[in-house]
């Protein structure tokens, strides 16, 4: 520790051997940092405070029919971008600043200055703003606020309604482009459905349904068949039998009767009934339609066997004439009606041979459709899916586009947001900087610093020997003795005139300083 004391004390003095420059250097130093400081030209600040207001009546009864954006997040996005380049070049040609501009160079030099220069930030809430803006002229500085903030005004309120143009534009273009391929998926489903119309069921079932019921309608059909060949044969076996026991007729009478017309009733009421369901059918289908034609051949057939069971009663009533009167007038009737019952059930088996014929025919048609249907129905199954899903984009696009109309029409009628100028743009009187009455100080310490190291650094450079100790430090050398110099009274008298002026001169430097801060406070206080 007492090394370190002693190498203080070793440097200090080496320093006192300097004073004098570093007090010239000082004294130097503060009068350079003066001039700078008072010439530093004065900042005057223009601010406004504005409010957004972005509560709306009408908006939170409209909620679920418009869309309402996040105006906080809009107005936040606005106040973040508004120093963009475009905004602070139209800010430059509605303050007028770029009348002092000779060249391109002072054009970038000023928008840059003016993108650090201007402050804008919040205050009290999120919807509260205050800008600011420091020149060394107030008017210009206040034009600067005045301009950024009709651009701030104008930028809040252009946005939503571009925003609200740009979305109807764009949903328009996809709703053609939708419409578009609406009627192109319609086209394509009516050529599938025209190309494959015999393919087609009014009730809508696929081929393997189709061909399910038909095979259940050919199965009751032959069915039915077999009971009415059945029921044929055994009325044939009871006419046979009838026949053979003979009837006492009286030719006569018989021939009279094979004179009569022969009555069929129920043949013509089927027959009847068959031509009412033609008419029916060519009413709803062409003449090509399965139905039509099925009707048509087993009408046909009816027309036939009611041909054939005319002539079969004559030929009967003939016979039972050439046959003589063994036959009775009880037997006769009974041989006609057996008769009747068997041309009944013939005409009845024709008739389920043609619907058997017909359902056979449609069971082999949709078993040959059976083999193409699989992809009929994935075409048709997939053209579906295209034109649904198609169709279901286009209506939500109508409904969006109807969504936005009404909101661009809701911002119209209540805004997106109302701003409010709470401070009009106004400059402070007194420039808000250099502070002078902190630099002032800092100028007075760095002044001092400035004469400490130089004579730090002088005494470094050109060391000096000032006592024993010193020396046998320096040199290494034991030390036999010291010479002390004697002082007279003229040089006791000088060393204090010396310290005196050395303190004088320290001390006026700091004096001045201090004058000059209390000047300046004063300055300010009259002037304020």
């Amino acid at each position: 520790m007492q090394e370190i004391v002693q190498q203080a004390l070793v440097i200090l003095r080496g320093m006192w051997k300097f004073r004098w420059p570093g007090l010239v250097v000082a004294w130097t130093a503060a009068v350079v940092g003066v001039v700078v400081v008072m010439k530093i030209p004065d900042q005057y600040e223009a601010t406004t405070r504005i409010y957004v207001d972005t509560d709306s009546i009408l908006k939170p009864l409209m909620a679920g029919m418009t869309v309402t954006p996040n105006v906080e997040q809009q107005i936040g996005m606005l106040s973040r971008t508004l120093l963009s380049r475009p905004n602070l070049e139209k800010l430059v040609r509605m303050a007028d600043l770029d009348l002092r501009n000779a060249n391109r160079n002072d054009q970038e030099a000023l928008i840059e200055r003016l993108s650090k220069g201007i402050e804008i930030r919040t205050a009290g809430g999120l919807n509260l703003y205050i800008m600011s803006y420091r020149d060394t002229e107030p008017e210009r500085a206040k034009r600067v606020i005045q301009a950024i903030s009709s651009i701030f005004f104008e930028s809040g309120l252009g946005n939503s309604r571009k925003d609200t143009d740009a979305a109807k534009t764009f949903l328009n273009e996809q709703i053609k482009t939708y419409e578009a391929k609406l009627q192109e998926d319609e086209a394509r489903m009516k050529e599938f459905q025209l190309r494959n119309l015999a393919m087609q069921s009014a009730d809508g079932k696929d081929a393997a349904s189709r061909l399910s019921e038909v095979n259940a309608q050919l199965q009751s059909a032959q069915l039915q068949l077999r009971e009415a060949e059945f029921a044929r044969d055994a009325a044939k076996q009871q006419l046979a039998m009838e026949r053979g026991q003979g009837a006492n007729i009286a030719t006569q009478s018989l021939l009279q009767e094979s004179t009569v017309n022969v009555a069929t009733p129920e043949l013509d009421a089927r027959i009847s009934e068959l031509r009412k369901r033609l008419d029916a059918l060519l009413q709803g289908y062409t003449d090509r339609h399965p139905d039509v034609i099925s009707t048509r051949r087993l009408l046909a057939d009816l027309e036939a066997q009611r041909t054939r069971e005319v002539a079969e009663l004559r030929k009967a009533a003939m016979a039972q004439a050439a046959a003589g009167p063994g036959v009775g007038a009880a037997g006769s009737l009974a041989a006609q009606e057996l008769t009747r019952v068997v041309a009944n059930t013939e005409v009845q088996v024709a008739a389920l041979r043609a619907r058997v014929a017909e359902f056979g025919a449609r069971a082999a048609a949709a078993r040959e459709a059976m083999k193409t249907a699989p992809q009929l129905e994935v075409e048709a199954a997939q053209l579906n899916r295209d034109y649904a899903i198609t169709k279901k984009n286009y209506e939500d696009l109508v409904a969006r586009r109807q969504s936005a109309v009404m909101s661009g029409e809701l911002d119209v009628a209540s805004g997106v947001a109302e701003f409010r100028v709470i401070d009009p743009p106004r400059v402070a009187p007194k420039p808000v900087s250099p502070n002078r009455m902190l630099l002032l100080p800092g100028v007075l310490l760095g002044s001092l610093g400035a004469g400490l190291f130089f004579a730090f650094a002088a005494a470094q450079l050109r060391p000096t020997i000032s006592s024993g100790e010193d020396l046998r430090t320096v040199s290494g050398l034991p030390l036999l003795g010291v010479v002390t110099m004697l002082r007279t009274e003229d040089d006791l008298r000088r060393e204090r005139a010396s310290l005196f002026r050395f303190v004088a001169a320290s001390g006026g430097l700091v004096s001045l300083f201090l004058a000059g801060l209390i000047a300046l406070s004063l300055s300010a206080r009259l002037g304020g």
